[in-house]
């Protein structure tokens, strides 16, 4: 399929300037080497959204967010990572290039062209079928509503797609790659959707990627997605959401439901910000793109055990998207309904009052952990945090967290300062930053200073002769460095955004990410020599490393006092992540 090259982006990120960028969307006032503003992502009165001209980044101390120029587009503009990337090249005067992979970049326009030829041949097919009509109207749709959502309809039988689109070779090639025939063993193709009413399911740009088709006799199964393709993959994509940024400029929240015709029943009775996933749980894709797009979210599920069990499944999914400055929430509806029976029962006025009743992530993920045990007992409320430990792990560090972790010491009657090993459980970044949440992280080691320089100024790779020759130190975060070094050095003309665009969404990016907020006091002209005063102690310790590595793999009880305490010393300036001590 094609991409965009990461040497583009690259080239990209460092031409652009995120002043100018973020400026023309919030104006943005200078304060000493940085500019500020009130953050755009959160309400707040004194400014506390901060710009770095030298390293190319923003950072709000008060809700946390950061990131790039790109970044910041993705989130303010409400945009996918592509579609970010052609809007900052329009910025700067670039044009996207694309690269093909086993796939030729053309070979997708066939498939869009296709697509749109089906479902106007569905649409079609709705006009001329009295009974699809019919049940469209029974379940109170409008031709109005139904020509908003490109409903249509696919007829009995096993060739009418076949042949309303066309007997030609390439047209059938074209249907098959876009999941709309089926190729049998001896070779023959038939229609995949077969009297079905069909959901178009697009893109963010409104592109149609695949179809949803809900039977209206007796067939199963009940909904029948499109197959993965080259455009559409289940796990990525939410019914309704094109249709959602249609109808409303601003979206208060969206709220995720089961089925396509609870989509369109809600939008019909004026619920205008509802979407659903294609037959599977939410997944992180799908949490990162609602929360692109809006700050809360409601999952919206029946009331039965089933509908419970989906609701576990999809809090599980969304505690790592779980911080400050989102609402995650449950609406569990009474058992034996659904949204589309439901608004149109009660309307969207007292539909809409539901919601108050909506259960917040937080209260919903200790109230079900709560009917597993017995509050009543000291055993039972220890068994309560065993239960949290691992979900509060999944948590991003932050305010969040840390008010949840607080409930959860209430509802266990544990003074929350001794629930220190909530903390000891959350899984670690493999080279955790340090600092609080949403203040700047501490540059307490030789590693991470080196990384912040190269942040602040991606050329001082070039005072490195040769980065290999810092093998064999065991230190936290050595091989980002290693490879930021690297990088910068082949790549000469980068900047610090570059750096962090280079990693996005890997391990390393997130702790490139984190350093990136720490703030250097070294005035510029000297940052050249203190770089290289760093780079030169961390050579020096190599021998260091060595006597510390022999201490390490003996016994403790077996070395002298003197051994001990000098391993203690080097263990508190290294902190290697696994000792190897026996004692």
């Amino acid at each position: 399929m094609a991409r965009i090259p990461q040497s583009f982006i690259d080239e990209l990120v460092s031409r652009a300037d995120i002043v100018e960028v973020i400026d023309k969307r919030v104006p943005l006032k200078k304060q000493g080497r940085e500019f500020v503003a009130c953050c755009p992502f959160h309400n707040e009165k004194s400014p506390s959204f901060t710009v770095s001209p030298v390293k190319q980044f923003y950072h709000c101390f008060g809700c946390g967010a950061h990131g790039t120029a790109l970044g910041f587009l993705m989130e303010y503009e409400h945009l996918e990572f592509p579609d970010a990337v052609r809007e900052l090249a329009s910025l700067v005067g670039l044009e996207v290039p694309v690269e093909s992979g086993s796939d030729k970049g053309e070979s997708l326009a066939p498939l869009y062209e296709v697509l749109e030829k089906a479902a106007r041949f569905y649409r079609d097919a709705l006009k001329r079928s009295p009974a699809a009509i019919e049940y469209l109207k029974q379940r109170g749709l409008t031709g109005e509503i139904a020509a908003e959502f490109g409903i249509g309809f696919a007829p009995a039988g096993w060739d009418n797609l076949l042949v309303g689109i066309g007997s030609e070779t390439d047209a059938h090639k074209s249907l098959l790659a876009a999941g709309l025939v089926i190729r049998n063993e001896d070779g023959r193709f038939h229609d995949r959707f077969r009297e079905r009413i069909m959901f178009p399911i697009r893109d963010s740009r409104g592109r149609l990627l695949g179809f949803g088709g809900r039977v209206i006799g007796k067939d199963e199964p009940k909904y029948l997605n499109s197959p993965e393709t080259p455009l559409f993959h289940k796990g990525r994509e939410l019914y309704g959401l094109y249709e959602v940024r249609q109808a409303l400029r601003d979206i208060p929240r969206l709220m995720v439901v089961e089925g396509y015709m609870d989509v369109v029943a809600l939008a019909q009775h004026g619920v205008r910000y509802a979407v659903a996933t294609l037959g599977t749980a939410t997944t992180a894709e799908h949490l990162q793109r609602i929360f692109r797009v809006t700050a809360e979210v409601v999952f919206c599920f029946d009331g039965d055990r089933a509908g419970r069990g989906a609701a576990w499944r999809a809090l599980e999914n969304a505690l790592p998207e779980a911080r400050e400055g989102r609402q995650i929430r449950f609406l569990f509806l009474p058992e034996g309904e659904d949204p589309d029976s439901l608004v149109r029962k009660e309307g969207q006025q007292l539909f809409e009052t539901r919601l108050k009743d909506a259960v917040p992530l937080s209260r919903f993920l200790l109230d079900s952990l709560a009917l597993q045990t017995d509050l009543g007992s000291l055993d039972g409320r220890a068994r309560l945090v065993e239960l949290a430990r691992p979900h509060l792990a999944r948590i991003p560090d932050g305010v969040y967290r840390m008010m949840l972790a607080e409930e959860l010491a209430q509802r266990a009657q544990v003074d929350s300062g001794k629930l220190t090993m909530l903390n000891r459980a959350a899984p670690k970044a493999a080279w955790p930053a340090g600092g609080r949440p949403g203040g700047r992280p501490e540059l307490n080691s030789p590693v991470r200073k080196a990384i912040a320089y190269l942040l602040h100024r991606p050329d001082l790779a070039g005072l490195v002769a040769d980065p290999k020759g810092l093998a064999g130190l065991d230190m936290r975060g050595m091989e980002v460095l290693k490879d930021v070094l690297e990088f910068a050095r082949t790549h000469p003309h980068i900047n610090g955004a570059a750096l962090l665009e280079h990693w996005r969404g890997s391990e390393t990016g997130i702790y490139l990410e984190k350093l990136a907020q720490a703030e250097l006091v070294t005035p510029p002209e000297a940052m050249s020599s203190e770089f290289q005063a760093v780079m030169t102690d961390l050579g020096s310790r190599r021998p260091a490393e060595r006597r510390f590595q022999e201490l390490a793999s003996r016994d403790f009880s077996t070395l002298t006092n003197e051994e001990k305490a000098e391993f203690r010393r080097m263990q508190h300036a290294a902190r290697p992540q696994n000792t190897g001590l026996k004692g």
